[in-house]
């Protein structure tokens, strides 16, 4: 029986969802899977979007558990991890990398066996750049850290797309800049929010390193790049009337957050911007996905 200020417990296979970071996953999982649809003008086949996306997602999940592992000490400093499952002891690090490397070998497997080796090749990438150069290396050396290692986690619809097709196009590439010029201000805006924390942590993110204000505008300049960026689809006859419209609301208002955030001192506009930018990434790749299937041009 427990008192009124024990905790209760959590079953053990929670404790393991977490650490494959789920939320993060998802998102990354919409953009492979919609890299998967705009690779085709028709359905993708059934064993690839199942089987390619049991795979992708198996591999982030193994990528998100190493981090984790890689992070300890610094989950352990900030206030938004330190309810994470190898913070609170509620797995410990031998399991964590087992479950890890069961995550990834499985996903590589799968990939190469029912999907293709370039797919498992490039997944094996994503997981190196991402769990061990970023993790391991970057994060700790450098104030670009998730400029340089934001290519790891900008991948996904490229890996979709080459699920599908087998090949590396020039389209695919285009989404993969997207997610990279997307990344900075998207990481930053929270960085600001946290910059006592990554002090406290000794990690160099660009608040810490580089001050407030000089974050604040790098935001901004990154917002300008994403929305110029994203008008690439369409200047290369990838998308069509609809993708131009929604991408332009959809910068304009990252670029009204980016300028807030610049000129305003206000404490809550940081976070405001990071929860927008998930909402503008998940919002920009449905438009992809509405225009890749319902083209409109002007005759």
């Amino acid at each position: 029986m427990t008192t009124l200020t024990e905790k209760p417990v959590q079953p053990l296979w929670r404790a393991y969802w977490e650490l494959t970071k789920p939320g993060v996953v998802a998102l990354l999982m919409i953009t492979a899977v919609i890299g998967m649809f705009l690779s085709t003008p028709g359905m993708v086949p059934v064993r690839v979007l199942v089987l390619g996306s049991l795979g992708l997602a198996l591999a982030m999940m193994g990528s998100a558990v190493v981090n984790q592992v890689m992070d300890q000490r610094i989950d352990a400093i900030m206030a938004r991890t330190r309810q994470r499952p190898l913070v609170q002891g509620r797995v410990n690090t031998t399991a964590a990398l087992v479950f890890a490397a069961v995550l990834c070998v499985l996903s590589l497997l799968i990939l190469a066996v029912f999907i293709n080796v370039l797919t498992a090749a490039l997944t094996l990438f994503g997981v190196i750049g991402y769990a061990f150069i970023y993790t391991l290396w970057l994060k700790r050396a450098t104030p670009q850290n998730i400029v340089i290692g934001g290519l790891a986690g900008a991948i996904p619809p490229l890996l979709g797309w080459t699920a599908v097709t087998g090949e590396v196009h020039p389209h695919a590439l285009l989404l993969v800049l997207i997610i990279f010029a997307w990344t900075p201000p998207h990481f930053w805006a929270l960085a600001i929010h946290r910059r006592d924390e990554y002090a406290k942590a000794d990690i160099p993110m660009l608040p810490v390193t580089h001050g407030l204000e000089f974050t604040k505008t790098s935001v901004l300049l990154y917002t300008v790049i994403l929305f110029l960026t994203t008008l690439l689809p369409y200047l290369a006859g990838m998308s069509g009337l609809i993708y131009l419209f929604g991408s332009t609301v959809l910068g304009v208002i990252f670029l009204v957050y980016a300028v807030k955030l610049k000129f305003r001192n206000d404490p809550r506009v940081p976070m405001r911007t990071f929860g927008y930018s998930i909402t503008y990434l998940f919002l920009l790749f449905l438009v992809l996905l509405v225009d890749h299937y319902f083209p409109f041009q002007l005759a």
